[in-house]
C-alpha cells in the first residue's frame, strides 16, 4: 500500500513539472517499475529544486553568476533554468528564465510548453551551477 502512495505522489509530481509529454509518460512508467524507488526519489528531488528555485526577476543583475537550477535539451539546443513564473493562477508553469544555447548564447524568457511540446526534455541528472560555469559549445 506504502508504494502505491509513493507512485501516486511521484506521478502527481509529474504533472506538475515541465515535462514533454513523453518524459513524463516514461517517467511515470519507470515508477512502477523494477528502478521505480531510484525514479520516485529522483523526482521529489528535482520537484523540491522546482519548488525552491527563484521566480522571475529575483535573480535580476546576477548576469552569469545567476544559477542554472535545471536543463533542458533537445538535439543541440540547451536551456538552462535560472528563474520560473510565479504561477499565481495555478495554470502551470509557461516560462521561465534562462540562458539559451543554440546557434549562439543568450540570456532571456523561455517558453516552457513549446521547447517541451517540441521534445525537450529535463536533464535529470543536472546539478545546479552558476550560468559562469557552463563551457560554450563553440
Amino acid at each position: 500500500m506504502e508504494q502505491i502512495i509513493s507512485i501516486r505522489k511521484a506521478i502527481a509530481k509529474i504533472r506538475f513539472l515541465p515535462l514533454s509529454k513523453g518524459q513524463a509518460q516514461t517517467l511515470s512508467a519507470l515508477c512502477k517499475g523494477e528502478e521505480g524507488e531510484f525514479f520516485r526519489k529522483k523526482i521529489a528531488e528535482i520537484h523540491e529544486i522546482w519548488r525552491g528555485m527563484p521566480c522571475t526577476y529575483e535573480t535580476d543583475g546576477e548576469g552569469l553568476n545567476a544559477v542554472a537550477y535545471l536543463h533542458y535539451t533537445l538535439n543541440a539546443w540547451d536551456w538552462y533554468i535560472t528563474e520560473r513564473d510565479a504561477d499565481p493562477d495555478g495554470l502551470g508553469q509557461q516560462q521561465a528564465f534562462g540562458l539559451v544555447c543554440g546557434f549562439e548564447r543568450e540570456l532571456g524568457y523561455i517558453s516552457l510548453e513549446e521547447i517541451t511540446a517540441a521534445g525537450a526534455e529535463l536533464d535529470l541528472n543536472w546539478d545546479p551551477k552558476p550560468l559562469r560555469e557552463i563551457p560554450a559549445k563553440f
